[in-house]
């Protein structure tokens, strides 16, 4: 029997903490991962409503994945930077990305080339919050309601134009749709994001704008422009005096902007899940659905699923308008 002190029983100890010291750090990861700092990538710039969800989401779901999160801004080309950063993220549920829906909607088809496919590159987790796009009028024509001013259209047909923030934006497709609608060819006119849509509003350089709701709702209620209708299923909070697209007869205009999370191709469906319960319970609480209504959002929070059926839905209402109107983007 070799003393318990001998090089050889050394070695042996030293070789058995070493095996079980690896065993150990191999075994770390999986257990506290939880405990593991998480990102959200955010393709907007810091102080946005963008940025104040995700943030929320941040701070909310921290408590639910046991682990810190933090809000990465990768601002640019409507969310495709941010894209660019999850794809080159590591795929383990540690980094997500709270993007528009205009990621799986409307790029695939305004754009030729494309610096991610849709269906491969990201996966969906869920929606976040959804929001609804509003029809307003300034000071020229004088009109009161929707009915009103699609009699002005039709009698003025040169004269309609709609304003919005961005082309290729939402926004300048459910001005096609709404043209559709009411048979008379719309001509939309690009500004640079909605306080100038406002002003152009105010001062009759425009006869109509579409933009996102909670852009009009204050000059709406001061009486500087009149929202005549909103794209949601239902009339909004902030604005319940507004009638919907669908209340007056015309649902085809109808539809509700919207954002959701997505992880990196690759991660797991565990991880998937895990983010995914996280979010549920965050857009069910008081405070959220406070502040989301406060900033125009109504919060969503429901299953992956969920946010399939309303990626299809929305391919299947954009592509062929888009693809009508003959717009690309590059």
């Amino acid at each position: 029997m070799k003393p318990l002190n001998s090089p050889v029983t050394r070695r042996l100890s030293l070789s058995t903490l070493l095996v079980s010291f690896l065993g150990m750090a191999f075994a770390v990861p999986a257990s506290a991962q939880e405990g593991a700092p998480a990102k959200i990538i955010v393709g907007f710039p810091a102080g946005g409503s963008f940025d104040a969800i995700a943030r929320l989401i941040a701070d909310k779901a921290k408590t639910e994945l046991n682990r810190p999160i933090v809000v990465d801004n990768k601002a640019g080309a409507g969310g495709r930077i941010a894209v660019d950063a999850l794809k080159a993220s590591p795929a383990d549920g540690s980094v997500v990305m709270l993007g528009p829906d205009a990621l799986t909607a409307l790029y695939p088809f305004t754009f030729k080339k494309l610096n991610y496919d849709p269906k491969k590159d990201i996966v969906p987790i869920g929606t976040a919050a959804e929001f609804a796009f509003s029809f307003a009028v300034g000071t020229a024509p004088k009109v009161n309601t929707w009915a009103e001013y699609v009699t002005w259209a039709k009698a003025n047909p040169k004269d309609a134009n709609f304003g919005i923030p961005a082309l290729g934006a939402p926004h300048h497709f459910f001005g096609i749709l709404l043209g559709n609608a009411i048979n008379v060819p719309m001509q939309h006119v690009p500004f640079q994001g909605s306080a100038p849509i406002n002003l152009a509003l105010m001062g009759g350089q425009i006869s109509s704008s579409i933009d996102v709701a909670s852009s009009q709702v204050e000059n709406h209620k001061a009486g500087k422009i009149k929202m005549l209708a909103v794209s949601t299923e239902q009339r909004i909070p902030q604005a319940p005096d507004v009638p919907t697209f669908t209340e007056l007869g015309f649902p085809a205009i109808s539809g509700a902007g919207f954002n959701a999370l997505y992880a990196p191709a690759g991660t797991p469906a565990n991880a998937v899940d895990a983010w995914n319960k996280a979010l549920a319970k965050v857009m069910a609480m008081p405070d959220v659905k406070d502040k989301l209504v406060a900033m125009g959002y109504l919060p969503v929070g429901k299953s992956t699923q969920e946010l399939i059926d309303r990626q299809n839905a929305s391919i299947k209402k954009w592509e062929p308008v888009i693809k009508a109107s003959g717009f690309t983007a590059d």
